[in-house]
């Protein structure tokens, strides 16, 4: 995978970081559930772009 596909999956994965993290927000009412979720969404788009 070349380096403008990796990059390119990181911004794709940006869009459900700013969206979902206002959902989970509003959802939990805690950032600590934000905080979760966005390090589960790094992890499966770490996981992506590294193959």
């Amino acid at each position: 995978m070349n380096i403008s596909r990796r990059l390119g999956t990181l911004v794709v994965f940006g869009v459900p970081a700013v969206i979902g993290g206002g959902i989970v927000y509003a959802l939990f009412g805690s950032y600590v559930s934000v905080f979760a979720y966005e390090i589960i969404l790094l992890f499966v788009a770490g996981g992506l772009a590294s193959k």
